[in-house]
């Protein structure tokens, strides 16, 4: 398991940099005020102390025993005193104070006063270690407590809060165990309890099941975690229970509170860097729930973007061209893509570009006339600085777009993505040699923003095609249609792998093509 550093920082600091001053920064002012930090021995300790004023929410940073000059009025200050120990190990104390500044104004945080957070759990037998315990102090004088917190997180026995009654402060917590299952309880308070922490029952608990395929990542590590999600923002959102860090494929399982939780994964290279993963849509378990989360399951695609006529031009953002399926655009990674505009034969614009370290880059080009025009788009995976898995899927994805496009009328392009879902492959998104495979097709647009016209359409064929030799030859197969997908049957070769290819007609004469090389191996 990947185990996180220890932090000290306000979790909500960098989404809120406008409204944090540090103390060298602060503006002269009436009052001032300083805080002083004692360990649990009764020695000062260092720490970086956060100020939060009532009810603005103006955020400052200072370091404990230096004063701050501040306006007079009500502020909450706050902190994490940690203590290291020879041993390597140490302790967490969080702490916070109400106080009114008025003149030059002094309190201390007491880690003496901190009592421990005791959390237990009917864990099974297999779970042999101490919990792990997430926790966070809060304003709670605000729509976004979680983004004015400090946090910190240790072993049980080792992390402490110090009371506080105060309506002003809320209180969150997340604990884990660990054995073959991984056991989650989140809970909040407003005001930070005489003694934080709680009691559970497995048999209260949800379950999430994660189902990690291999084979179509950039990287086989993949971590795989759950974040609590209140819908209501309070002091457990955001924090995090690891609940497996393994290479894929692998199934795993946590047991947690009821409530909703967002579900993430990291994919890491063998040199350490995070290279992907991405956030699907949160899930709302009630006690005695299921659910399961896949990740990496082929085929992956073009998410969501789709070409746009606006302010004379054809524009098109080349981002998620290659992504899990079962992830939003959240999920997908970079790609080196060259895409050619064309209008009757005749080139208008062609240009390749990178979305690897930027997300800006959008392809442009002026038309000057009503009529069909075509645009293409060829995109392969590009991250420079690591070595791609031998036999990677999904490793490269073109689109063919026929449209009409008039430069007087902004509007999303009358075209199709294709979303290809195979079944009955194995944890590899392997199908079994000579063997036939049912693919579901489902034929997707979007509205792409809110300004451009956004035109119903619906897709009146779809044809697929497959190929065993990537892409040299192509074979027709079989689809049937059921509901608003197509379902291909597609006759696999001994070895290999194989591409998939589909082609969508829709009711305002424009067509889409798409092609999934290395869509899924045989195996």
């Amino acid at each position: 398991m990947r185990v996180r550093r220890r932090s000290l920082a306000c979790v909500g600091v960098a989404a809120l940099a406008p409204l944090l001053v540090s103390a060298a920064s602060a503006q002269a002012a009436s009052g001032s005020l300083a805080v002083t930090t004692l360990g649990r021995h009764g020695s000062k300790v260092s720490t970086t102390v956060t100020v939060v004023a009532v009810p603005s929410g103006r955020m400052y940073s200072v370091k404990s025993g230096k004063r701050i000059s501040l306006p007079a009025g009500r502020y909450i200050a706050m902190t994490d005193i940690y203590e290291s120990a020879a041993d390597g190990t140490g302790t967490d104390t969080l702490g916070a104070k109400v106080v009114k500044v008025s003149g030059s104004t002094s309190v201390t945080l007491d880690a003496r006063k901190g009592k421990a957070v005791k959390v237990s759990l009917d864990t099974p037998a297999d779970v042999t270690g101490p919990a792990r315990i997430s926790a966070q102090v809060c304003s709670a004088d605000s729509d976004m407590p979680s983004a004015f917190s400090v946090s910190g997180w240790n072993d049980a026995g080792s992390l402490y809060a110090i009371p506080n009654s105060s309506k002003l402060l809320q209180f969150g917590y997340l604990a884990q165990w660990s054995g073959n299952d991984n056991y989650a309880v989140a809970k909040n308070t407003t005001g930070i309890p005489a003694a934080p922490g709680g009691s559970f029952k497995r048999s209260g608990l949800a379950t999430m099941r994660f189902s990690v395929r291999g084979g179509t990542q950039m990287a086989r590590q993949i971590s795989t975690e759950l974040q609590a999600q209140p819908k209501t923002d309070d002091c457990t959102t955001d924090l995090l229970a690891a609940v497996h860090d393994d290479s894929a494929p692998y199934t795993a399982t946590a047991h947690v509170t009821p409530g909703t939780w967002q579900p993430r994964t990291d994919i890491f290279a063998s040199n350490g860097d995070d290279v992907g993963g991405g956030f699907p849509k949160t899930r709302t378990l009630k006690a005695g729930q299921s659910a399961t989360q896949s990740f990496g399951r082929a085929v992956w695609g073009p998410v969501h973007y789709l070409p746009t006529v606006w302010q004379k031009s054809v524009y098109f953002i080349p981002d998620a061209l290659i992504g899990d399926p079962d992830i939003d655009t959240t999920g997908a990674d970079p790609t080196k893509e060259t895409m050619v505009l064309s209008k009757g034969g005749t080139t208008v614009k062609k240009q390749t570009l990178t979305n690897w370290g930027s997300s800006d880059d959008t392809f442009s080009a002026r038309i000057r006339s009503a009529g069909w025009y075509r645009l293409t788009v060829d995109a392969h995976r590009y991250r420079p600085g690591i070595t791609f898995p031998a036999g990677m899927l999904s490793s490269r994805v073109t689109l063919d777009w026929r449209f009409k496009a008039d430069p007087a009328k902004a509007t999303v392009a009358t075209v199709f993505l294709t979303r290809f879902l195979p079944t009955g492959l194995n944890s590899h998104n392997q199908a079994a040699p000579n063997s036939t495979t049912t693919v579901d097709v489902s034929a997707l647009r979007g509205s792409q923003n809110p300004d451009t016209k956004f035109t119903k359409v619906t897709a009146k064929s779809v044809r697929v095609w497959s190929s065993a030799d990537n892409g040299k030859t192509w074979k027709a197969v079989t689809v049937k249609h059921s509901g608003s997908t197509w379902q291909a049957s597609v006759h696999n070769p001994a070895s290999g792998a194989v591409a998939l290819r589909s082609e969508v007609t829709d009711s305002a004469g424009g067509r889409s093509v798409q092609t999934v090389y290395r869509a899924y191996a045989i195996g």
